[in-house]
């Protein structure tokens, strides 16, 4: 069964690569050019009435975009933990829809999402350097399997968020006559990258607990063999001393 640990190290860290793989089509979207950086998006909406806005406008992970030729384009300053917050966004109410006017709803929604998004990403990258522990010991397969639980956690946040930050925006700019779709490579990649966050942590936490029936069976054995030969040496002393006495 031992032997089967670095089969499933080895399937453990292909899966983590790739979940690490699909957040960075996420996160460098907005602020990388290229295919198929440039079909991510997490909200598309038209934006007319909208003094200054594109028409229509995307939000990406790193900047607000237009659309050209059906890709991101013309896309504004890149912006760390660009929030979504149309009035703040455009920087007027004129053509916003109600929803979005007054509140901070949208605006604590997708910066939690962009602070988790990296944060699982930081784990998930430090369980893929713990993850070549895990293809010679049950200690690094743990240690990788809790570093790969951990990022999961925070990716499943993240991906918890932009559905509601993204569903919400959606509705409102619908209700307000104005078109608005999810982007379904953003939606596919976070849902997918957690998925092999999930499957990864299993596999890491199989391959700790392969072999461990087979290490406490040898230990029971070696010690068993110990005491027998204890209880032997005592039987053969007991033994010389009765024939001793009967002699005397």
């Amino acid at each position: 069964m031992a032997a089967a640990r670095p089969i499933l190290g080895l399937v453990s860290l292909i899966i983590l690569a790739g979940g690490i793989l699909l957040q960075l089509l996420v996160i460098l979207s907005g602020a990388v050019a290229g295919n198929p950086l440039d079909l991510v998006y997490f909200l598309e909406a038209t934006t007319n009435g909208i003094k200054g806005a594109r028409n229509p406008t995307r939000w990406t992970f790193f900047s607000i975009c237009g659309v050209v030729n059906g890709r991101n384009g013309n896309c504004g300053a890149i912006v760390p933990a660009l929030p979504f917050d149309p009035p703040r966004n455009f920087g007027t109410t004129s053509g916003i829809p109600a929803p979005f006017i007054g509140t901070h709803t949208f605006y604590y929604l997708s910066r939690f999402m962009f602070a988790f998004y990296l944060v699982a990403l930081f784990f998930a990258a430090i369980a893929l350097f713990t993850g070549l522990l895990a293809l010679f010991s049950r200690i690094g397969a743990f240690l990788s399997g809790f570093n790969t639980m951990v990022a999961l956690f925070f990716q499943t946040l993240t991906a918890a968020l932009m559905t509601a930050w993204t569903v919400l925006g959606r509705n409102a700019f619908n209700a307000n006559g104005q078109t608005a779709t999810l982007g379904n490579y953003a939606y596919g990649f976070t849902w997918a990258a957690m998925a092999c966050f999930l499957i990864s942590t299993i596999l890491f936490c199989a391959g700790g607990a392969t072999g461990k029936n087979d290490t406490y069976q040898k230990k029971s054995y070696f010690g068993r063999k110990r005491s027998t030969r204890s209880r032997g040496s005592f039987i053969d002393n007991e033994s010389q001393r009765r024939v001793k006495d009967e002699y005397d």
